[in-house]
């Protein structure tokens, strides 16, 4: 069965946001644009890979293109979006694989979000037919530059580690292996 394919270029809004407390949030990019909202569940890890090579990916070409750069050092302010999704938050996907690719032509960046799959139930396709949902989006340097302060900002704001051994800390502390198992309370 082909994967369907969600393409913003560009969307109105894109960004990396939560639902849940810390602890047990669930991690989502959506993007919207032409009365269409798409959200997709993703890993921490994978919105902190996400934003640190984007910021990396727009280091480099604003290295590479030198002066006459159109790529901002830094978020512009007005960009910044400290909005919550946009409701209802629904997943269409779970992300297995993320791309990130600069555009030279057209000056953006390209994200691509595709989905986890089965390979039992995917079957062998052919070289033409793409079995994963992928979520596409184009963005201008600036714009990713306000997604990945975001998206830095968004998977921050969880719980704070432990000063010993670095894990997340609950409320009530918790089981610290530089301790010795013993109770280690923030």
């Amino acid at each position: 069965m082909p994967g369907r394919e969600f393409a913003f270029d560009p969307p109105e809004r894109f960004v990396a946001g939560t639902v849940g407390e810390p602890g047990s949030r669930t991690f989502f990019l959506q993007a919207s644009g032409n009365g269409r909202l798409i959200s997709v569940a993703l890993e921490k890890l994978q919105v902190s890979a996400l934003a640190e090579r984007l910021d990396e990916l727009l280091d480099e070409v604003r290295r590479r293109q030198g002066g006459d750069s159109a790529v901002p050092a830094v978020a512009p302010p007005q960009l910044e979006d400290v909005a919550p999704l946009d409701a209802p938050v629904e997943e269409e996907f779970r992300v297995g694989t993320l791309a990130l690719a600069w555009d030279d032509d057209e000056s953006l960046v390209i994200i691509e979000a595709q989905s986890v799959v089965d390979e039992e139930a995917a079957g062998a396709p052919s070289d033409t037919e793409t079995v994963a949902d992928m979520l596409r989006v184009k963005l201008s340097p600036a714009v990713a530059r306000a997604f990945a302060k975001r998206a830095l900002r968004v998977v921050a704001a969880g719980r704070p580690p432990c000063p010993l051994c670095g894990n997340p800390l609950d409320p009530e502390g918790h089981i610290c292996p530089r301790q010795n198992g013993h109770l280690h309370a923030g």
